[in-house]
């Protein structure tokens, strides 16, 4: 999101100005759709996955940009605190054996930052939330030394207006204040992009909706912050909460939240990108010298700069992408539901799931999105946030008699969507070798009833039955979950609990 942001102050001129370059965009972006203009199916993936430094005492270090110095290539940047970096994995082509590929290349990524993080006494943890954060920690000072993010924070806080209210009830209830983002940076997941031709693009995000709440709940790792266990997936209201630019009056008015799951199954990726001008000011009104319409009279393609800005500062769980590749327009969705972790191979089979369930079910001839309410899809997320692995779900029934019912998250898994993710990776092309190792690692984890999440409260809870502190135990548990992170077994095969009783004191 804005690369090229300078910091800077924006007077009114500038705002009415960037409205009126966000409708010059969305009239080409309308313009570009109906000449027909986008890339041909290419059956493109990407993978990009936000880390977290610790030391080797479990606690996080604000070291980026040594780390970064240190790394040195253009695979790994910053993020929106000192203790995060991300790392970006090149397109692939969705077949033969590219998930095993993808499993190479991030090992080999990820051993090689962790070496270089060494240098400077830290290593990447690839969590949901690091357990270890505390309220000190997730303060603007510790914000990266880059203008985009300065900006960014200064423009949402002056749009609250207030301090942000962070209210999560979960096993535990945290209850607290902040005065800029910095706690958006506690939140480190994976995204999931897939290139999709414009007739595609409503069928795979409406799928991608659907089944983000299985994603969730099978991929939970995110239950603690500061100190309090919450919800098994904790990333979700902890982003909105953070992000939230709405003061109590507004909403109390029902105006949506910068951070939302939608409202309505869509019919065009157009839809989210109008409702984007529709409901949300602009936080970063920094306007190209681009005029779209021009470009397209030219025979050009526009870089829509400020409809790809604008649509960078709303954060959709499934979040519509413009790009341009070799002067070619294209389309993506991009997945943002998942947290990191907990090993390489976990994210892969997460990432194998995904693709094969969404792609089965964009070209089932009766679409669940027909069938499943757009409100209980909403509902569903919420719950497989709160309850992970053990969330019970709302979905259509089989056969003729139709209507919903209510599964527990795990069945619906195991009996429904694994074997339409196992067509879809046959669609896909994937070799079964592929298939059968990265979804067997999905349904192990629904036969044991283990994701990460689980692993995480069962090891605190058996730290803290050994006498440790709370503190002492969330840092325990951090230094056995990185180990373990590092032996590369999948997280289901995990011996809940520390390899030793630890010392207190």
């Amino acid at each position: 999101m804005g690369e090229k942001v300078v910091a800077g102050q924006f007077d009114l001129s500038d705002r009415q100005r960037y409205r009126e370059k966000l409708r010059s965009c969305l009239t080409g972006l309308e313009r570009l759709l109906a000449e027909k203009r986008f890339d041909r199916p290419k059956n493109l993936m990407g993978l990009e996955i936000e880390l977290n430094l610790a030391g080797a005492d479990g606690m996080p270090k604000m070291l980026n940009a040594q780390v970064l110095e240190r790394i040195a290539s253009r695979d790994f940047q910053t993020e929106l605190a000192m203790f995060n970096l991300e790392v970006n994995i090149a397109p692939h082509r969705l077949g033969g054996r590219v998930f095993d590929r993808l499993d190479e290349e991030l090992r080999t990524s990820l051993s090689y930052a962790d070496r270089k993080a060494g240098e400077v006494d830290a290593g990447i943890v690839m969590i949901g939330i690091l357990p270890t954060l505390d309220r000190d920690d997730l303060v603007s000072s510790n914000l990266s030394d880059v203008d985009r993010y300065a900006l960014l924070n200064d423009q949402i806080v002056a749009a609250r207006g207030e301090d942000f209210t962070l209210d999560i009830d979960g096993v535990e209830r945290l209850s607290c204040t902040s005065k800029s983002i910095a706690p958006e940076a506690a939140c480190t997941s994976v995204q999931l992009h897939l290139q999709v031709t414009p007739e595609r693009f409503a069928s795979v995000w409406n799928a991608a909706q659907a089944v983000a709440a299985a994603q969730i709940a099978v991929g939970a790792n995110s239950p603690f912050l500061f100190g309090r266990e919450l919800w098994r997936e904790s990333r979700p209201p902890l982003f909105t909460q953070s992000t939230d630019t709405r003061p109590p009056e507004l909403q109390a008015q029902g105006v949506r939240p910068r951070t939302w799951f939608g409202e309505r199954w869509v019919t065009s990726a157009f839809d989210l990108f109008e409702e984007n001008l529709r409901y949300y000011p602009a936080l970063l009104p920094i306007c190209d010298d681009e005029d779209p319409l021009e470009v397209l009279d030219r025979g050009g393609v526009p870089s829509l700069a400020e409809l790809v800005l604008h649509n960078g500062t709303v954060y959709r769980w499934n979040r519509p992408v413009y790009g341009i590749a070799d002067g070619v327009p294209h389309l993506r969705v991009e997945n943002r539901v998942l947290p990191a972790g907990p090993t390489v191979t976990d994210v892969i089979a997460n990432a194998a799931f995904y693709y094969g369930v969404v792609r089965a079910l964009a070209e089932d001839s009766r679409p669940v999105w027909s069938r499943l309410p757009f409100e209980a899809a909403a509902a569903n997320f919420d719950a497989a946030c709160r309850y992970g692995i053990d969330a019970r779900l709302t979905w259509p029934r089989r056969g003729r008699l139709g209507g919903l019912g209510e599964v527990d998250a795990v069945t619906l898994v195991r009996d429904e969507l694994l074997p339409l993710a196992e067509a879809g990776l046959d669609a896909w092309g994937i070799e079964p070798a592929d298939r059968d190792l990265y979804l067997g690692v999905i349904e192990e984890r629904c036969r044991r009833r283990v994701n990460g999440a689980t692993w995480q409260a069962a090891t605190f809870h058996r730290a803290l039955d050994l006498g440790l502190s709370r503190e002492e135990a969330l840092a325990a548990t951090t230094r056995r979950y990185r180990e373990l992170t590092r032996q590369g077994d999948p997280v289901h095969s995990w011996p809940v609990g520390l390899p030793e009783p630890v010392p207190t004191g």
